[in-house]
């Protein structure tokens, strides 16, 4: 393994252990009501000048994609809740 790979591996591993700065949500519009589904996460750079977005999901059909601080009911989904 090269110094290279070695360091994006810590880094990577890293990121993992670390709360991510914003969670990533697709939002659905349906008739009056909107549906949240968690899609990802995004990490501050070191550096502080942006982030890195790690997509697990990708829609497709349309919606918008949020980024919205963590909270404490990261994993359940927002249903019915506005953007």
């Amino acid at each position: 393994m090269t110094t290279r790979n070695r360091n994006h591996a810590r880094k990577e591993k890293n990121r993992e252990t670390q709360t991510p700065a914003l969670i990533a949500y697709h939002v659905s519009e349906r008739g009056e009501k909107s549906f949240w589904t968690r899609i990802g996460a995004a990490w501050d750079h070191e550096d502080c000048k942006g982030l890195t977005l790690q997509l697990d999901l990708v829609p497709v059909n349309g919606g918008r994609i949020v980024l919205r601080e963590p909270s404490e009911d990261d994993g359940q989904e927002r249903n019915g809740k506005g953007a």
